[in-house]
């Protein structure tokens, strides 16, 4: 068993050390409440030593042992809600096929999919603007308070999009800011901000999310459009809707030699209109996770909690 800490970042350390293998956006929100309810604690009692409020805080908070497995119980309940509700274990293979459409989550990746244009835009966009106007003037002297504030957005955005990727893709991501060793200068926090792997990671994140959001729209609209006019079409032509407005023979309903389909020969195409929205539904569900992941990879720091 580990002896008590005397100092708040030996406490930390220790709990660091104690979550050891478990997912990095839990540590490094674990890491920002340990160190914000000590710091509050040991400004309470600023009549007392670090070592007398963390022994003192050892009976109500915990020890770090007994912290970290408070969050990993905790960690059990919130992945298990990130996953519901689950929908029913199907074991053949059309029921696994057609199943997809009970999983809410395949319906938050698809709208994720559409929505990532327009935040792949805002990201590309603040990156590429932010990053060059800010380093251009950084040989001035407002130039490097402004390029300082712009890596203090970038932290904020990847929060940001950490809970759109969370709620929608069901991904866990950070809910606190990045912890950093308090007692540092301020020069020396500039410096970790510029050198810290994720802060570059992040904007490769974002530079990454205008082409992925393209191809996600893409992907999503045309498949739908695509999937939604195969099963429309025939509906429209053996039940006559729109005849008024449109000659159905005109759509793009024609068989061998240029001959219209008509009545069953339409089935297939019908066929091919439902399986093809029942594909895009799947790919849409494995592009939300792949997604997550790829997220989870560039704006989560990992390599400080292996």
């Amino acid at each position: 068993m580990n002896t008590l800490p005397r100092t708040i970042p030996e406490y930390l350390e220790q709990l660091r050390r104690s979550l050891a293998g478990a997912d990095p956006a839990m540590i490094q929100d674990a890491l920002y409440d340990a160190e914000e309810y000590l710091r509050s604690e040991l400004a309470e009692n600023s009549g007392r030593s670090e070592a007398e409020v963390i022994a003192a805080v050892a009976s109500s908070y915990g020890a770090p042992d007994e912290v970290a497995d408070i969050y990993r119980d905790t960690e059990v309940t919130v992945q298990t809600a990130l996953r519901s509700p689950a929908p029913p274990r199907r074991k053949s293979l059309p029921g696994r096929f057609f199943g997809v459409v009970a999983d809410p989550r395949t319906y938050a990746s698809l709208f994720y999919m559409v929505l990532a244009l327009a935040t792949g835009i805002f990201y590309f966009t603040w990156v590429v603007a932010g990053f060059s106007t800010t380093a251009g003037l950084s040989i001035t002297i407002v130039g490097i308070p402004l390029l300082i504030l712009f890596f203090g957005s970038v932290r904020v955005l990847s929060l940001v999009e950490g809970r759109i990727v969370e709620v929608m893709l069901g991904e866990r991501m950070p809910r606190r800011p990045l912890y950093s060793v308090r007692g540092r200068s301020i020069w020396q926090r500039i410096v970790d901000m510029f050198t810290d792997p994720r802060t570059w990671s992040t904007m490769l994140y974002f530079l990454l999310m205008l082409p992925l959001g393209i191809v996600y729209f893409t992907l999503a609209v045309t498949l739908l459009a695509i999937g939604i006019s195969f099963v429309l079409a025939p509906i429209a032509v053996w039940t006559g809707i729109g005849g008024d407005w449109l000659d159905l023979n005109d759509v793009v309903l024609v068989g061998i030699n240029g001959v219209p389909l008509q009545g069953w020969e339409l089935v297939p195409m019908l066929v091919v209109g439902v399986l093809l929205l029942f594909a895009t539904l799947h790919l849409a569900r494995a592009i939300g996770r792949g997604h997550g992941l790829l997220a989870k990879h560039l704006l989560v720091k990992t390599a400080q909690y292996s």
